[in-house]
């Protein structure tokens, strides 16, 4: 059935916001006073301190410097897990995928997440509208480096991702950023866990119309798809809808590009072939 991931409460970032509060009235600051000697937003600090906005490595040494505390709030920020910096309607999927025992992709639109340079990362976000402030933008192109160390894992993932012609054409953040983004993804091509294909502009038959779709592997061997529509995410794991689900991945795989072709296809878009 699909489960609408329902937003998660944010209690650990509610701690720590609470703790940073904490320190800023033992400073005797107010929160104007705080943000103005932190060069911040007063938004910002107050965003932190209820816990609406999670408090970046960067910005816990400042203010661990600011307040006097030790490097307490920096430590706190380095333990918290992965899952736990994500925007709440991407949770559902970060909480599989740093345990998944495979990841195929299919991504229509924009680059995977799990493969974009921090550039061609930060253009995504700058896109969007109406726009994000600097500090939730910064946030969330830094949770999503983050989620990239899941290929760093002594067994890292087997990944198959099928991707678009068009979404390597588009210039997201310019020519120099969409170049250094091809050639990041040809590196990801490389590893004998990864593999990657090209759905090229014009292909008919194709079986996947509908839009991207991830499909996840857990440790226990529980098959599910990860959809999201705009700001709308939806984890499916019922049995019949999944192996749906997997017979069209299967489909499209077999009318893309092969592996081979489409890195002679990446090559070419740099000019290279």
């Amino acid at each position: 059935m699909h489960s609408a991931k329902k937003p998660k409460k944010v209690g650990s970032w509610q701690a720590i916001g609470a703790l940073v509060a904490h320190y800023r009235r033992q400073a005797r600051l107010t929160q104007e006073r705080f943000a103005e000697v932190a060069s911040v937003h007063v938004d910002t600090v107050r965003s932190v301190e209820q816990g609406r906005l999670a408090l970046q490595p960067d910005r816990a040494d400042q203010f661990d410097q600011l307040l006097g505390t030790g490097g307490a709030l920096a430590v706190l920020v380095d333990r918290m897990p992965v899952r736990e910096r994500v925007v709440q309607f991407a949770q559902g999927l970060v909480e599989h995928e740093q345990e998944a025992v495979s990841i195929m992709s299919y991504q229509s639109l924009v680059v995977p997440g799990l493969l974009q340079t921090r550039d061609y990362c930060r253009a995504v976000f700058d896109y969007r509208y109406p726009a994000q402030g600097t500090e939730t933008a910064e946030q969330w192109v830094n949770t999503r480096m983050d989620r990239q160390l899941v290929w760093q894992r002594e067994q890292p993932p087997v990944a198959h991702f099928i991707l678009e012609e068009a979404v390597l054409r588009r210039q997201v953040g310019g020519p120099d950023i969409t170049r250094r983004q091809i050639r990041q993804i040809l590196e990801y091509t490389e590893p004998v866990h990864m593999s990657m294909q090209i759905m090229p502009m014009g292909r008919t038959p194709h079986a996947c119309l509908d839009g991207p779709m991830v499909l996840l592997e857990t440790p226990d061997h529980e098959r599910l798809v990860y959809l999201e529509v705009q700001r709308a995410s939806f984890l499916v794991d019922d049995l019949d809808e999944v192996s749906d689900y997997h017979l069209q991945y299967g489909m499209l795989r077999s009318q893309a590009l092969s592996p081979d072709e489409s890195v002679r296809l990446l090559n070419g878009l740099l000019g290279e072939s």
